[in-house]
């Protein structure tokens, strides 16, 4: 009883919420906000070559966007990862789905091992994801022609990483085997907090596990669908490891492969004879950051708000 009077004054002291929310936002300011901030105001600027920086305005811009001998790299680097994305949205997120919806099924034996299997790709290294794949594609050591040859599919392989037109693809390919199991564990923890309720009394009346997942699931987690769907904008407009693991910071064969993430890193860092300029490097990545940008508010103001309305 004697300490139950500075126990209650302890208990009734509170700190302010900032001191709370501090550290992160220290931490986030920091690391994240100040270098974008910076990022931003470098793309400004130029720097002659022996001079101090000075003021440009959006010359760096208009150099990217209109020189003949940026604009074609910039938007050919843009297209590419436009493919690299929609390849993850119409492949990796169906994949997905279905294998979340596989996985909640009751009567399904072994689940734990499945999703243990389906979620090592993204445990592994870009860098090991690369150079295995390559291993296996390889036409003059890979095993991939044996395995096609297995199911009689021999005459199909070719060096899709050295043809220009399925090099891109084949890399999106390997990024979805690698990246399927984040997608698989967010829609597979949404449909495990639907009511059993809504499920057994489905069931009751006639419906199929197809059906019930159809009609019922698949509404209820579209909320989560969506999220994956922004996710998987934002992480394909930031990558840059696995083309750069497996292709370089040339991304070849003949720039085929090239996405936004490695044109920043040739820009701003320079690679073999090609100079580094920080300030068209920044302008790269200003950019990149206006098109994400564009892409999360389209999914604010244009997704959200009708997912919202549904859920009421």
């Amino acid at each position: 009883m004697a300490h139950s009077g500075p126990m209650t004054d302890w208990r009734k002291a509170k700190l302010p919420v900032f001191a709370f929310l501090a550290p992160a936002t220290i931490i986030y300011t920091l690391f994240m906000i100040y270098p974008l901030i910076d990022s931003i105001r470098l793309s400004f600027y130029s720097t002659p070559s022996g001079g101090e920086m000075a003021f440009v305005g959006f010359d760096n811009y208009r150099t990217i966007l209109g020189d003949p001998d940026w604009s074609a790299t910039f938007w050919n680097s843009f297209w590419n990862n436009m493919k690299f994305f929609a390849v993850h949205m119409l492949v990796q997120n169906p994949i997905g789905i279905a294998l979340a919806g596989i996985l909640s099924l009751p009567q399904l034996r072994f689940r734990n091992t499945y999703r243990t299997m389906m979620i090592m790709p993204t445990m592994l290294s870009v860098v090991i994801v690369g150079f295995i794949w390559q291993l296996i594609l390889s036409p003059v050591w890979g095993v991939g022609v044996d395995i096609l040859d297995i199911f009689g599919l021999k005459s199909l392989f070719g060096p899709w990483l050295g043809k220009e037109g399925s090099a891109l693809i084949t890399l999106s390919f390997i990024s979805v085997w690698q990246w399927v199991g984040i997608p698989l564990m967010l829609i597979y923890a949404a449909l495990l907090a639907i009511p059993d309720d809504l499920v057994d009394a489905a069931i009751v009346d006639g419906a199929t596990h197809f059906e019930v997942f159809l009609h019922i699931k698949l509404p209820l987690v579209l909320p989560t669908v969506a999220m994956v769907s922004i996710l998987t904008f934002v992480g394909n407009f930031n990558a840059f490891d696995l083309i750069y693991a497996v292709k370089g910071a040339l991304a070849g064969p003949n720039f085929s492969t090239d996405i936004m993430g490695t044109l920043f890193y040739r820009t701003f860092f320079g690679y073999q004879l090609q100079l580094g300029d920080p300030s068209l490097g920044a302008t790269v990545a200003s950019l990149m950051f206006l098109i994400i940008l564009a892409g999360v508010l389209f999914y604010l103001f244009a997704v959200q708000r009708r997912l919202a309305r549904y859920q009421l």
